[in-house]
């Protein structure tokens, strides 16, 4: 990974230009093939989980996309941190059911193997862990088998390490895309709406949380000014001013 600081300081990518790409979507109740993953499959991929071991008795889960804007599960402490030898990309897909459709497939983040990624440590109540997880399973994990798999990485936090849950791509699922460019990637991400939304704004989202946080992830910040620039040429006007970044954040 890159450690040079982007020359713009503003996101290209903005409210206003995600509004001209977002447009009502059905949901016509479709999910990805495979067998529906009930209950007792979660708790057994959880039971599996911790059958290999954890640090402590504090239970941490590892956010790096939509979990970091909207976490799906009760938090009561957070940490930023870094994993080493992975990072975060868009090789989930292709997304024909909640961000994107057959005409225009969507991609979704994944952790892939290779790299670091900044994000958020959440550490889940004790007196409530199986109840969270199993709601972050429910969301994670909708099909088996799942392109998604659940892991232990470690977390390295101002206060120290930690071990962490992440739900991170399966290279061997049919639904892990690797090796596209940037460009690739974008032509995708720019057009992409389903019943849950765009992708242009699930990224706005993803990188204006990291902004927020004072992270920078150098692939993100280049995605979301390729796709502002796609959905300004598609429809024939700029953009209004971006937003501030405020003071250069380190690079993952």
């Amino acid at each position: 990974m890159s450690d040079m600081t982007p020359a713009s300081t503003s996101l290209r990518l903005t409210p206003e230009l995600v509004a001209r790409v977002t447009r009502v979507v059905e949901d016509r109740g479709l999910r990805p093939s495979g067998t529906p993953a009930s209950d007792a499959d979660h708790q057994a991929a959880i039971r599996a989980l911790f059958a290999t071991g954890k640090a402590s008795s504090e239970v941490w889960l590892f956010a790096y996309g939509s979990l970091i804007w909207n976490p799906a599960c009760e938090i009561v402490e957070q940490r930023v941190g870094l994993v080493h030898g992975w990072h975060r990309s868009f090789c989930l897909g292709w997304d024909i059911w909640f961000r994107g459709g057959e005409e225009q497939p969507g991609l979704m983040l994944s952790l892939d193997r290779g790299g670091q990624c900044h994000g958020l440590a959440y550490r889940l109540p004790p007196d409530a862990v199986q109840a969270n997880l199993l709601r972050l399973f429910r969301r994670e994990i909708l099909v088996t088998p799942s392109a998604h798999i659940s892991r232990w990485v470690t977390v390295r936090t101002q206060r120290g390490r930690l071990r962490a849950i992440v739900f991170a791509i399966d290279r061997g699922s049919r639904r892990y895309v690797g090796g596209l460019t940037p460009e690739a990637v974008a032509d995708a991400l720019a057009v992409a709406v389903g019943p849950w939304g765009s992708m242009a704004e699930y990224l706005l989202n993803t990188v204006s949380h990291l902004e927020a946080l004072g992270l920078r992830d150098r692939q993100l910040w280049r995605l979301q000014e390729l796709v502002a620039e796609r959905i300004e040429a598609a429809t024939g006007r700029t953009s209004a001013s971006g937003l501030a970044a405020g003071p250069s954040p380190p690079i993952s």
